[in-house]
């Protein structure tokens, strides 16, 4: 992926699929949760040289203005032609002396964004670490600004914090400016000279580089995020980070580091708490609003949490350090079993939602759930689980889900059970090799797990722009199995309000003042991957709430292959929104039919006819025979080829045109004329003479 580089494109009935070929192999792919100053959105993802960094959209960069050359004399030397300068042997040359001074970079952005049907990618910086990246973990999305906490406005402004392992056993933490390098930058002298100018750690790019010790494997896995700082500390401290990493080392090993980004020492940090498990993990989190908190998933055992500033002993008062030696389990959440085995159904991935306060699970066989530990649910009636997780409270444990559901077109995954179940219940069947093997595998239960834990998943959460300024919804994508199983759920509040009134037989209507959110499905996702498998996904924002005011989805999918990046996008084969997502729309539409409607040629050489088929004269309102064919003197023909025709049908129609045509003849009494004609006057004067108080039933004849 690179600035020269476009994408190829493909358009579905759903989406629209940017396909962004590497010539790496990739481990993994993070979006950074902040842009930089010039508007772009920054992903980072490990390849098998190092970590890549990715600035797409935003400005551009200002065109290079090319140095004006020497003036020249008449004789076509330079200005300084006549100046000799005899260098000794004891004095240095003026070059090495410039070459030596430090590079100092200012790129020049455009003053505008232009519009474009995709962003295109700005600029992009390769740091080479001599080994495998396998993980990058970058700060949550929220990350948290209250109660003591660094702020970090400087660091997330003009700074790009991340963390690293690699499949050397070493893991470092990462500082770099958050604007792009320029082109200039890029192509300077040094870095052609030398093969390791542009190393990470060199600071060619004005990074910094921080090694983590202690490990002796590789990590499976790495989280970061702000450290919490105590409220008698300094007003103006320098932000420190918590990286937390886990390997399967014994049966499991948690490890944390503190590290302060402004000290630069040249020995890996030591961790300040390792905590050893009985099982190993698949994925760690922090909490985004809760900064000490730490998800921590295991395939076959539960989702714990894990609080490193809480310590479950008595402090040691020789200890020193801002953290204590020991944290403390607060919470177990326990997944359904996995019937009909007694043991717990696999998990693939969990992720923190609603600001930290609740859990959106997945599991292997296609299950969904979301546990509400803090209440925030609208109808939880309970009381709050965080009242429980108090520093020193062991055995708090949740395993009711607030909603839960399957994955579409998972019931494959299900059906490994219901065999089992059908082979038990079955009729009776000779015992043969074949069918002891059957009725072996069917009675164990482990068969069964061991087929579950061999399937890939994950999930993952973005905060998303609201259209209202004060509040801020949050976006999920998960992925079972493989490319056909990757679903996006645009907005969680809302989906996790519509499940609940559906499972309360409520719904949403046209005056429930709720807009209804479903999980989605992405589909033709094999015309991007050309044949790749889905080895992970991510989410990037939409960089403005326009999305959200055309109902569209706010958000693009991240879809990691083995040597490709896709990037799904909301929209239709015609280039417009496409309603994969529900949009709302109006009872009378203003936008014009898109029918295609065909108008025949007008025949100009057609001749024009006008007719007068009035055969009453005037003056006369009585119905009058119709005067002979010969006698149409009244009817004009402009055309020869049109003959005299026999009139049928519509006499009635004489007597109107006759009304109609009666202008002239002033002297008539054309009231009592109709009066006549429907007797009424004669009826009116039976009437004259007789009292008013007395009824009298009048009959008019037909």
């Amino acid at each position: 992926m690179t600035s020269s580089t476009g994408p190829r494109i493909r358009r579905t009935t759903q989406n629209t699929l940017l396909t962004y070929n590497l010539s790496r192999r990739i481990h993994d792919v993070q979006t950074y949760p902040t842009q930089s100053p010039q508007g772009a959105t920054v992903l980072i993802y490990g390849h098998e040289t190092g970590v890549t960094v990715v600035w797409r959209g935003g400005r551009r960069f200002k065109p290079s203005q090319k140095p004006e050359p020497a003036k020249q004399h008449q004789n076509g030397g330079s200005a300084d032609a006549g100046v000799m300068v005899i260098d000794s042997d004891d004095e240095e040359p003026a070059a090495k002396t410039t070459s030596a001074a430090a590079f100092v970079d200012k790129p020049e952005f455009e003053a505008s964004t232009e519009e474009a049907p995709y962003p295109e990618i700005i600029q992009t910086l390769d740091l080479t670490l001599g080994t495998s990246v396998l993980h990058v973990a970058v700060l949550p999305n929220s990350p948290n600004t209250a109660d003591g906490a660094a702020t970090g406005a400087t660091l997330l402004g003009d700074k790009l914090v991340f963390a690293v392992s690699c499949a050397s056993n070493d893991a470092y933490v990462i500082v770099l400016p958050s604007t792009p390098p320029s082109p200039e930058s890029k192509a300077r002298p040094e870095l052609r000279i030398d093969l390791l100018a542009g190393q990470a750690g060199s600071g060619a790019w004005g990074e910094s580089l921080i090694g983590l010790g202690g490990q002796t494997r590789p990590s499976d896995g790495l989280a970061v995020a702000l450290a919490r700082t105590s409220s008698s500390a300094q007003p103006v401290s320098p932000p420190r980070l918590i990286v937390a990493a886990h390997c399967k080392q014994a049966s499991g090993v948690l490890r944390l580091w503190d590290v302060a980004l402004d000290v630069k020492s040249g020995r890996p940090l030591e961790p300040f708490q390792t905590e050893y498990l009985p099982n190993p993990l698949k994925s760690i989190s922090f909490n985004p609003t809760h900064g000490t908190q730490l998800l921590t998933v295991s395939v076959t055992a539960a989702t714990r949490i894990y609080d490193y500033a809480a310590s479950s002993i008595p402090n040691d008062p020789e200890a020193t350090g801002p953290f204590p030696g020991q944290g403390s389990w607060l919470l177990s959440l326990y997944q359904p079993f996995a019937k009909p085995s007694s043991a717990r159904k696999p998990i693939l991935d969990a992720a923190w939602i609603a600001r930290g306060q609740a859990v959106f699970v997945l599991l292997a066989d296609g299950m969904w759930g979301i546990w509400d530990i803090d209440g925030v649910s609208p109808l939880s009636a309970g009381a709050a689980m965080s009242t429980k997780l108090k520093s020193g409270v062991r055995g708090a444990a949740l395993t009711a889900f607030s909603i839960s559901g399957y994955v579409e077109g998972t019931g494959s995954l299900r059906s490994i059970a219901n065999q089992n179940k059908e082979t038990q219940q079955g009729e009776f069947a000779p015992m043969t090799p074949h069918t002891r093997k059957q009725a072996t595998a069917s009675l164990n239960s482990t068969n069964t797990l061991e087929r579950l834990a061999a399937i890939h998943g994950g999930v993952r959460t973005a905060v998303i722009p609201s259209l209202k300024k004060a509040s801020q919804d949050e976006a999920l994508v998960l992925w079972v199995g493989g490319l056909e199983h990757v679903c996006v759920v645009p907005h969680v509040a809302r989906f996790w309000d519509s499940q609940l009134n559906k499972g309360s037989g409520g719904g949403v209507n046209l005056f429930s003042g709720g807009l209804p959110s479903k999980m989605t499905k992405l589909a033709d996702l094999a015309t991007g991957l050309l044949g790749e498998p889905c080895c992970g996904v991510d989410l990037i924002p939409a960089q403005s709430s326009g999305a959200l005011a055309d109902g569209g989805m706010a958000v693009e999918v991240v879809i990691r292959g083995e040597s490709r990046l896709v990037i799904a996008r909301d929209g239709d084969e015609s280039g417009s929104k496409k309603l994969a997502l529900y949009r709302p729309r109006r009872l009378f539409s203003k936008e014009r039919p898109n029918a295609i409607i065909v108008h025949g040629e007008k025949d100009k050489a057609a001749p024009k006819l006008s007719f007068n088929l009035s055969t009453a004269k005037a003056g006369s309102l009585r119905l009058r025979s119709a005067a002979p064919a010969d006698q149409d003197h009244d009817m004009e023909v402009e055309s020869p080829t049109v003959a005299s025709r026999k009139r049928v049908g519509f006499d009635f129609a004489n007597t109107l045109s006759a009304a109609a045509d009666e202008t002239a003849d002033i002297s008539r009494d054309v009231e009592a004329e109709m009066l006549g004609i429907m007797e009424i006057d004669q009826a009116l004067e039976s009437l004259n003479g007789t009292p008013t108080n007395v009824r009298k039933r009048v009959f008019f004849d037909e």
